[in-house]
């Protein structure tokens, strides 16, 4: 994997590009300069391990020829207050249309967090990774 980072203006607007050419903005705080122009580093981190997760959810399903109209997360994130402030939690609530029951979304889901998703390996050591399941 290679990616490059650049900053494209000032003060923190930076554009993150992979080797397929595919672009992805990020930005700090306002509090400190920022723009909103962007995702922060750590939005794009919590967002990552949704979205690692939901690959290999999506795929679990799809070979059991489940077709879904509703798929989502909703991330929620807890940093510690110290400096630095990494995560100590995050919390997904998935939410499914009927398609799929919830006992089944839930053995995907621990399947895909607990095996399958590098992400999740990455960062399951450090931060409590929970979530629940909606049948919307």
């Amino acid at each position: 994997m290679k990616l490059i980072l650049q900053r494209v203006e000032e003060p923190f607007v930076m554009e993150l590009t992979n080797e397929q050419s595919n672009h992805c903005w990020m930005d700090a705080a306002p509090s400190m300069g920022g723009q909103d122009k962007g995702f922060r580093p750590m939005e794009l981190l919590a967002g990552s391990l949704a979205g690692c997760i939901s690959v290999d959810v999506l795929n679990v399903l799809r070979k059991q020829r489940i077709a879904l109209k509703h798929y989502k997360i909703v991330i929620e994130a807890k940093r510690k207050d110290d400096m630095p402030s990494p995560f100590e939690h995050i919390h997904m609530i998935f939410e499914f249309d009927d398609a799929v029951k919830e006992k089944n979304a839930k053995r995907i889901i621990d399947l895909a967090k607990d095996k399958y998703c590098s992400v999740s390996a990455s960062l399951e050591e450090e931060i409590k990774i929970t979530y629940e399941v909606r049948i919307i």
